[in-house]
């Protein structure tokens, strides 16, 4: 139950990402085409894409965070022993949790501020932009919390502070092979093979 809501979750940022990136390029594509042939425009495609640009970055954000792919220097933790890593993955984490407490505030207040405000050319409130700092600080903090719990039940590299590229694309692999051995015992056909 809690797989297929993860999964849920999952597909729909990865779909809100899509869409974010979508919409972008073809209101700028779309508003570029008509300036330069018919010489008119969409009076609110720049603000829009505008829009769709932080909504991208702030959701791009929580997937990178729930993938470990942000950036990090971890050769100095590499170094330390296990219990010790631990302690630094808990602070490290404790301080990215804080942190994510100030965005949360501060992003509060402004949706609150401007709830009131409109964009001058789409009409749409401000808030709308603003609140995505509230969606991406809680989803990012139920994260992190993820990852203390995990650390401390002790699961393999749990504690890892950063991932790899070659590490993700085994995870990857290996979930596509324990969905696949699910879904023949379920006798569920597998997507794409």
């Amino acid at each position: 139950m809690l797989k297929k809501l993860v999964s849920a979750v999952n597909n729909l940022l990865n779909i809100a990402i899509a869409f974010s990136l979508a919409a972008m390029s073809l209101l700028v594509f779309g508003n570029v085409v008509l300036r330069y042939l018919f010489n008119s425009g969409i009076t609110w495609s720049e603000e829009m894409s505008r829009y769709f640009f932080v909504w991208l970055v702030f959701l791009g954000a929580i997937a990178a965070l729930k993938d470990r792919m942000h950036l990090g220097v971890d050769i100095v933790v590499n170094l330390l022993p296990e219990k010790v890593k631990k302690v630094v993955f808990v602070l490290s984490n404790g301080l990215v949790l804080y942190l994510l407490w100030l965005l949360l505030e501060g992003s509060w207040r402004m949706t609150i501020l401007n709830a009131n405000s409109t964009g001058p050319a789409t009409g749409m409130p401000l808030s709308y932009l603003y609140g995505i700092g509230v969606v991406t600080s809680i989803a990012m903090m139920i994260l992190i919390l993820i990852n203390i719990i995990k650390a401390f039940s002790g699961a393999k590299d749990s504690y890892k502070i950063v991932q790899t590229t070659e590490e993700a694309v085994e995870t990857e692999e290996e979930t596509l092979v324990a969905n696949a051995g699910i879904n023949e015992q379920t006798k569920v056909p597998v997507r794409g093979g």
